[in-house]
């Protein structure tokens, strides 16, 4: 019988098969290529197809093993360890890591149709989500006592997050917002970036004024604020940069008054 948690394995192995066929006849792809990978014709970009293709094969593995393993069921776990008694089972805490997911997932196949860029962020997303969700699986199981468990895996995680995580931020927002003022006007994005200030501004205000809110609040929060600004990044990818000619003219001049000069002394020896 399959498990409720390798359903979800299968179920992304089958996806990412699909995205993989499609990856592939809509790179280049020709025949039953993406579909037999590579065996009776070619598979597109190969970089796009051997990652999606390889996702799906991790996926399937690893939804046989849930299956094999009864997703870590109490009495399936007494009857491996020979005990007649079930050993007690911690609850794990509460994960943000499953919406995370989600969303490098949505970044992958917007990726896909639009801007290469947005697929790699996507699978930079997925891959750290793969990390922290097996480091807080297996921290939530170290010990009996929940904050026990929560120090072991702060201690193990906090050097590497918060100077990745920082980074990576970063860089999200300096691209998106670029995208947003490349794809305005040269006014409006003036006023459009000193109205992001504000609310930046405005937001940490609030939340530094209430030192017992709720860090669920604060995450919240964040991540809503994060997939508007990367909403809005795409969509100003996707409607492309305005046109720039204040230079060219500029150019155009210098020119026209850089060959004045030259061209004057000729008029005078021809009226001679």
């Amino acid at each position: 019988m399959i498990t409720t948690g390798s359903k979800w394995f299968f179920g992304l192995g089958f996806v990412s098969l699909v995205l993989a066929a499609a990856y592939g006849w809509t790179t280049g792809g020709n025949g039953l290529g993406p579909l037999t990978a590579g065996y009776k014709g070619g598979v597109g970009d190969h970089f796009g197809y051997g990652i999606l293709l390889a996702a799906a094969v991790i996926s399937i593995f690893l939804g046989a093993v849930a299956t094999a393993a009864r997703d870590a069921d109490a009495e399936v776990v007494a009857q491996v360890a020979g005990t007649d008694t079930v050993p007690p089972v911690t609850p794990a805490g509460a994960s943000y890591w499953p919406p995370v997911a989600g969303f490098g997932a949505a970044l992958i196949v917007i990726g896909l149709v639009s801007e290469p860029l947005l697929f790699v962020f996507g699978l930079i997303v997925v891959g750290i989500v793969l990390v922290e969700w097996a480091v807080q699986a297996w921290a939530d199981r170290a010990t009996g006592d929940p904050e026990t468990n929560r120090r072991i895996r702060n201690r193990l995680m906090n050097p590497i997050e918060y100077p990745a995580a920082g980074a990576l931020a970063l860089a999200v927002v300096a691209l998106a917002f670029a995208q947003v003022f490349l794809a305005l006007s040269a006014e409006v994005a003036v006023w459009v970036a000193l109205a992001a200030a504000v609310v930046i501004v405005a937001a940490g205000f609030l939340i530094a004024s209430r030192p017992r809110i709720s860090s669920n609040v604060v995450v919240g929060v964040l991540v809503v604020g994060a997939l508007i600004v990367i909403g809005l990044g795409v969509a100003g990818g996707v409607a492309g940069t305005r046109e720039f000619h204040e230079h060219e003219e500029e150019s155009d001049h210098g020119a026209e008054g850089a060959l004045a000069p030259l061209a004057a002394p000729a008029v005078v020896e021809v009226a001679r």
